[in-house]
Parts: C-alpha cells; structure tokens; sequence
C-alpha cells in the first residue's frame, strides 16, 4: 500500500484511531509546539490542526510512534526492510564480470521496478498555481520562544550536481526571511553544501526545488542515510514495492514527486552575500546559534488542492525524530554490518543521546582486541564520525538494556586498557567542543575480556557501595546519588554563588570518596532534577566533551564536568546556548484552552521541568560580569 499525498495517510490514520483532529484554532506561532510537545512526550496521537488560520491544514507528530512509522515506510518489520535495503545495495554496487552480472540479474530486474519514473505533463502536485509567490499563506511554525523568526521544518530539499548531474534529497531547515526567501541551512558536511560549492565554482545559479508532503516514505527517505549513488525516490520506491513518479518543476529543471502537498522551486544564488539564519531551537535541546547561510529565492509555488501542510517539531528528547531514529538504526542495520564491521550484532542510538552523543554497539567477539577494532571503524564511518561516545558489549548483552550495558562497563572495562580517546568531526550543532565541528572523543571497550586481553590488569572488580553510599551522605554537597548495576552515580548540583570558578581546583579537592572506583560523580547546573537520570544523561551528553571534562582519579573513580562552559576558569571562547523550552505566556495559554483543543486527561508541559535550567533572555546564556 502507498499513500497518495498527506490527505491519504490522514485517512489511514483516522481510520485506525491513532489522529487527533484540533478543530479549535491553534497558533502557528508558538501554540502548535507547546501542544505537540505535550502529546509525544506521553505517546499521544498524530495531530491534525484543522484551523491554523491559513487555508491548509497542519499534520505533526505524524511519524512519533513504531505503529505510525511503519505505516509511514510502508513495511510491517524494520529488520524485514533493512534485508531487503542491504540486497538493493549490493544489486547496485556489485561488480564482477559477465557471470556475476547474469547471477545478478533477477535482482537487478526487480530493483528496477522500482525505479523513479520521469512522467509527462503536470502532477496532483501542481494542481494549483499560486497567482503570487508568498510563503506567508502555509503555516510555517515559530516552534521556540527564541528562535529567529519561522521555520519549515520538514522540507525535502531538491538539488543536483552541476556536472556529474547526480541528483539528491536533503532535509535542511528553511528560516522564512520574506515572502518568497528563505534561509538554507545545509551543513558543510552536507551533500546539500557540495552541490552549492560546485555550483559556486561555475559562477552559476543553482537550482533548488523543494517539496512538502506526499508519501510520507518521501520524508523518510530524505533523512535514512543512504549512499551518495543512490536516489533516495530508489529507497523509496523500494520500501513501498511501487516506483516513485516525477514531474518537471514549472520554473527550473528538477523532477519531484507528482504526488507531493506542496512544490517550493526557487534557485540560490553563490554569487550573493550569506544571511544571518537562527537561532533555532535544535534536536539537540539547545538552541542552535545564528550563523551565515545562503539564501533560498522562491519562484513559483504550486500545490494540489487537497494539501495538508506537514511540521516536526525538535528539541529536548524525546521527540518524533527518536523513532525515526530508531527506525534507521534498525533498517540500516544490515548495510552497516556489510560496509563498516560484519561482526556487528545490533546498534542502539538512545535518545538521550539525540543522534550522535552516545551510540552502543554489540559485537559478536572472536579475537582480542576485536573491541577497539570495531569502534575504531565505527569512529570512521559515513555518519558515525561524527559520534562522541560510542561503547561496545558483547554476549547476551541487549544494547537497549541500559542496566545491562552498565554492568558491561563494570565488569569488563579497566580504563587504563580498554578507552579508545582520539579527536574529529563533530556534528556541527555541537556546542560543547573548543572548536566548532570538531572535538574531543571517547569510544570504551566494554565486550567480554580474553585471557590475552586480561594478563597486565586489575581485575579487582569489587566495589563496597553501602560504604561508599554512608562516605556520600557525609559529604558537604548538593547531590543525589543512586546505583545502576553496581556503580555509584553522584549527581552533583552546582550552587550559582560557585559561578565563575576553576573547574581544576574543584575536581582536585574534591573528598576521596569520589576517587574510588565505581562512583561515578557528574557535576550538573542548578536547576535540573539530579534524580532523573535520563535529564542527567541527556545534559551530561551534551554539555561535555570526553576528552577535556572527563576526570579519571587515580583509585578508579570518575568524575563528569556537565556544567555550561561559559562561566568557569580555564575560559571557554564560544557562545554557549539555552537550553529549549517555552515561554511561560504560552504554557497558560494552551493550559487555558486545553479543553478545547484535546478531549481527556490534562497533560503538563514538559517545559516545567525544564525551567530550572533556562536562562531568560536570549538563546544565547549571557555570561556573569
């Protein structure tokens, strides 16, 4: 089954119970982010606003549950797909010779089934022509209080190399500047940002069209992370067993989905000054900084007459990108273990770790050593080098059972032996690192230990921690500490009255009971709920980079600098952003009106708790004077 534009997959999920229609209008700006946030944060439906104030509905949280997703991709297993995903790829990337090609051929055959297909005259997607360019008639979300102004949140970016003419589908966010411009924020790590420097190069125009909506298996596959050689409408096609239909842009060269809600053709131009984009609030939880992007002029504007306009919102996880993430990690799992690592098992990115933070491997291990193989590779792999942690388990250990994986950590890790630091790339909305993109890495080698592995080490892995529970309760600190499968985690509350001061001299007099192994003490800003591991977690991840604000005592402990950056010795040059939440006039007002916006139970925002640890302001923290 495939779904025929966003009215259709509206329909499929009305039917199975699983839409929230708001009849009620619901602000674009602001009001839709504090609702939607509300409902994926307790497992709540997709919600279809039905009066935005605009002439088009707004569908969200669309993708934010297993149930939805796989409906979205069309498939009923993620395993079943990433089999099928992994015999695509060697379909098309396999080599050999004239009997290869043969033995090749029922796959090749069926592979072009699939295949986008170029058809003639103008698609459901161009119904419509706009008699004036102006983005201002879709209901284009202002998601946080600090944002820069609004933002397209779900756009599938369309551009093509200028001279080899290989074309792609990105998914960059689009800051409204005007009626018909927009920012374009494509990463230079981005094929998105190699199309415009190659076109750049040319002194030439480069076209860009962009789409909204369609199959909802269009959205997925502009953000899986497929080879460069391959289209992403391919993916697509594939996941859904029917090929993908293009039409031909009105006003430029590129073909897109015939099917698509809305069409988006404008061109950037390299010749012209970068714009001021941002700041945004990021997938992250914090915001992401104002920087110098290109501009986006929009052309001509077409949509069917049916157009649902569709949003995501980002910010402190989870949020619906999680389970698009965990459907990635699950489909992709098979074409990583041919590329990157065969004795790979499975791969859990948790959503504390919003994306690339913190990933955990399993491995099937058979040689010493073969742990820091595997996150030596992985380290340098497509999207992965842009990981900050990475652990790797083996055995019967799930990597979704955090207390397992701890246990791991406990009894198989010596951190003289199995730590593998380095510095790299960083995901360039980073904002812990000295140096923007790039940074410090830690990769901790927790699989089962072979005796060649195991001849010069401590194996003492016994840890008293009802002594060292009582040593705790005696120290002059604001903490909270608890067990996870036989470590001690202090959570350490930083009173504002220490704020600026030296991080150095706090670590180094810190009481001895935090030097001995098996406590784990994290240094967290006043204000968050040092009890929720899972905030801590997220915080931690964020706020560090492993190799400046990780403190191995010599008795084994370990201590975590999670603080902001921005008010301690030694001093940290870059701006350091907010945390995102919203704003307290908004919270009253969906609270005012959540009766009749959503029949049921009340449900609090989850900014509440958030609020502890937001600077008011700006979505830059302003350092102390």
């Amino acid at each position: 089954m495939s779904f025929n534009g966003l009215q259709a997959f509206v329909s499929f999920l009305d039917s199975c119970g699983d839409l929230q229609r708001i009849k009620s209008y619901a602000d674009p700006s602001l009001e839709i982010t504090e609702l939607a946030d509300r409902m994926v944060k307790n497992g709540g439906k997709a919600l279809l606003f039905e009066d935005t104030g605009t002439d088009f509905p707004l569908l969200i949280n669309a993708m934010a549950s297993d149930e939805r997703i796989k409906a979205a991709i069309h498939r009923s297993s993620y395993e079943d797909a990433g089999e099928e995903i992994l015999s695509l790829f060697n379909a098309i990337g396999s080599g050999g010779g004239f009997r290869k090609k043969i033995s090749d051929l029922p796959q090749l055959l069926r592979m072009l089934k699939v295949m986008p297909k170029r058809i003639s005259g103008r698609g459901i997607c161009q119904e419509v022509i706009m008699s004036d360019v102006d983005l201002d008639r879709l209901p284009v979300l202002k998601c946080w209080p600090y944002d820069g102004g609004r933002f397209i949140t779900l756009p599938l970016v369309h551009t093509f190399h200028p001279v080899t003419l290989k074309t792609n589908v990105g998914m960059y966010r689009m800051q409204v500047m005007g009626p018909g411009k927009t920012g374009m924020h494509w990463h230079r790590h981005k094929t998105g940002a190699r199309h415009f420097e190659a076109w750049k190069e040319r002194s030439e125009k480069m076209p860009v069209t962009v789409t909204l909506g369609g199959d909802p298996v269009y959205t997925y596959a502009a953000t899986a992370p497929v080879p460069e050689n391959i289209d992403e409408y391919i993916l697509a096609g594939f996941l859904r067993h029917k090929r993908v239909k293009l039409v031909k842009c009105l006003t430029n060269d590129i073909w897109v989905p015939a099917d698509s809600d809305f069409v988006i053709e404008g061109y950037v131009d390299p010749a012209e000054d970068l714009v001021w984009e941002g700041p945004f609030g990021d997938h992250t939880g914090f915001y992401s900084l104002a920087d110098w992007y290109p501009s986006f002029h929009v052309t001509c504007i077409t949509h069917r007459r049916d157009a649902v306009y569709p949003a995501t919102i980002v910010g402190v996880p989870p949020m619906e990108d999680a389970w698009i993430g965990k459907a990635t990690e699950k489909i992709f799992l098979a074409p990583m273990k041919m590329a990157i690592s065969p004795e790979m098992e499975d791969i859990h990115l948790p959503y504390e770790g919003v994306a690339h933070n913190l990933v955990i491997v399993k491995i099937k291990k058979e040689y010493p050593g073969q742990g820091l193989k595997v996150l030596s590779a992985l380290f340098g792999a497509g999207q992965m080098m842009f990981s900050k942690y990475i652990i790797a388990v083996s055995g019967e250990t799930e990597v979704t059972d955090y207390g397992a994986v701890a246990k791991c950590l406990l009894e198989n890790t010596d951190l003289n032996f199995d730590i593998l630091r380095l510095k790299g790339p960083l995901d360039v909305l980073d904002h812990a690192s000295d140096s923007f993109s790039f940074g410090g890495k830690i990769g901790i080698d927790a699989t089962k230990k072979m005796p060649e592995e195991l001849s010069t080490r401590d194996n003492n892995n016994v840890i008293d921690s009802e002594s060292l529970l009582k040593q705790l309760s005696e120290v002059d600190y604001d903490l909270e500490v608890s067990t996870v499968s036989g470590y001690v985690i202090a959570v350490i509350s930083l009173r504002s009255a220490h704020e600026p001061f030296n991080i150095s001299e706090f670590s180094g007099n810190m009481p001895e009971v935090f030097h001995s192994r098996g406590v784990i003490s994290i240094l967290v800003d006043e204000g968050i709920t040092k009890s929720d591991l899972r905030t801590v977690a997220w915080y931690s991840l964020a706020n560090t980079d492993p190799l400046r604000d990780i403190v191995v005592f010599n008795g084994g402990g370990v201590f975590i600098n999670a603080i902001r950056k921005n008010n301690i010795e030694p001093s940290f040059s870059r701006q350091w952003p907010n945390v995102v939440c919203s704003d307290n006039k908004t919270i009253q007002t969906v609270d005012d009106h959540w009766s009749s916006y959503v029949p049921g139970d009340f449900i609090q925002s989850p900014s509440l708790a958030l609020k502890g640890i937001e600077v008011a302001g700006d979505a830059v923290v302003p350092e102390k004077k």
